[in-house]
């Protein structure tokens, strides 16, 4: 094993923040850290998997286990045989927690009222590099342990970040994600206020070299005009929204603590499509929250269609001790499951029939793999023939599968560019390339 071994598991801020663990470990060769998720049960055991399997794998590399699932549940990680050493959410990104000797080192995280754009030189394992300006969250949602694991809502001011990603743009990276646990609740801790449409208008102003900008999940009800003014007007904006939607049952929605109704959603979508008809709709959907009866799972099995959801994350619902929905009367697991399956189906329906609307049309696609597959802007994966990792290619769509399109090469039209002769030429620069980042995306 050449230098530090990093398995992040969870969301993009996890990422992005995995990318700074990696270079305050600089050097460390004989060092594993699982960046563990807590959003479900699952996760949490998946994280348990990941340490048992990085054992197994590094018999003698030494074992720090950080992310969520180790807030949350410091004593219980520390317990198990092959972990030794657990690290909180805030210290993992602390010069210092990584020469410390500690065990046990995780503080109280609700006491944290600042974050910062943790930097990393490059991201190593992706084409696309993710950026942190948003941190915590303030609303608890009923089903949700995240808050415990991440503190209250704090925003990087907007200088940092310009700095931050002015520096990746530099380092060759053409893609910028931003991240953040409730990234829509940005600035309000922040001198003036600043909102994240401004955010987002400060950054296309002072980066003028950035070609394309993607946000991460947002809550539909705080896409105010000037978000979303950007996200149809803007061409640097890519063509995709992530809506954290989570159930299209009025009664659920409120039992959830969501702060939307289902006509909102509906209608929010709508007014994107026309004014941009081209954007994409991913959602996250939880299947078998409690209470829900058939009816209910109806209205949201529903909005699949209602929302023209083309990117759709689905989640049984998966009660976690602490948590007001945990003590609401359960819908059985197998019931759960299933109707996590007919969204999931429904889901696939949907994207399949857009991807084959696709046929014919030209897609700038970023390429994240070498040679053969990436993303369009609306966030459909393509394969092709040809591409310099890091690279954006014009392609042509002729064809598709169920689960993503087919180009046999870049459009006729397109000259190689400038950075792809350069990576035909010489080898290309390690930073752009995939590396040894084991990543499962939620949200």
């Amino acid at each position: 094993m050449s230098g530090p071994h990093i398995i992040s598991l969870g969301c993009r801020l996890n990422i992005a923040e995995s990318e700074a663990i990696r270079a305050l470990t600089a050097g460390r060769d004989n060092l594993v850290v699982v960046n563990s998720c807590a959003v479900t049960n699952g996760a949490v055991a998946e994280t348990r998997k990941a340490v048992r399997r990085a054992r197994a794998d590094h018999p003698g590399a030494q074992i720090v286990v950080t992310g969520c699932a180790a807030q949350i549940d410091p004593v219980g990680f520390a317990a198990m045989p092959e972990v030794d050493r657990v690290i909180g959410n805030a210290e993992k990104l602390l010069p210092e927690a990584w020469r410390s000797n500690d065990t046990i080192l995780v503080g109280d995280i609700m006491q944290i009222r600042d974050t910062a754009p943790h930097l990393a030189p490059a991201f190593g394992a992706h084409a696309r590099a993710f950026v942190e300006v948003q941190n915590g969250c303030d609303h608890r949602c009923t089903f949700c342990i995240i808050p415990f694991g991440r503190g209250n809502s704090r925003s990087v001011p907007a200088g940092a970040v310009i700095d931050r990603i002015a520096a990746l743009v530099e380092a060759g990276h053409r893609e910028i994600v931003l991240t953040g646990v409730d990234l829509t609740s940005y600035g309000p801790d922040l001198p003036g206020a600043p909102t994240l449409g401004m955010l987002v208008e400060r950054i296309l102003r002072h980066v003028p070299a950035l070609e394309r900008l993607r946000l991460s999940s947002l809550d539909g009800i705080e896409i105010d005009d000037r978000l979303f003014a950007l996200l149809t007007q803007e061409a640097r904006v890519m063509p995709h929204v992530h809506l954290s939607l989570q159930a299209g049952n009025d009664m659920i929605l409120k039992r959830m603590k969501r702060r939307h109704a289902r006509a909102e959603s509906v209608t929010l979508v709508e007014r994107l499509k026309t004014a941009r008809p081209d954007i994409a709709i991913g959602a996250d959907l939880i299947a078998g929250f409690p209470t829900e009866d058939d009816a209910m799972f109806a209205d949201t099995l529903a909005l699949i269609d209602d929302c023209d959801v083309v990117h759709a994350h689905i989640f049984p619902y998966s009660e976690r001790d602490g948590t007001p929905a945990a003590r609401m009367p359960q819908v059985p697991v197998a019931l759960r499951k299933a109707r996590a399956a007919a969204l999931r189906a429904a889901g696939a329906r949907r994207k399949a029939a857009w991807l084959a609307g696709l046929i014919g049309t030209t897609q700038t696609v970023l390429v994240e793999r070498p040679g053969d597959r990436g993303h369009a802007g609306n966030f459909a994966e393509v394969r092709f023939e040809t591409g310099a990792v890091g690279s954006v290619q014009n392609v042509l769509i002729t064809a598709t599968t169920d689960t993503h399109l087919l180009a046999p090469s870049r459009h006729p039209s397109e000259s190689w560019d400038l950075r792809e002769a350069e990576a035909r030429s010489e080898p290309r620069d390690p930073s752009l390339c995939w590396g040894d980042v084991k990543v499962k995306t939620h949200a």
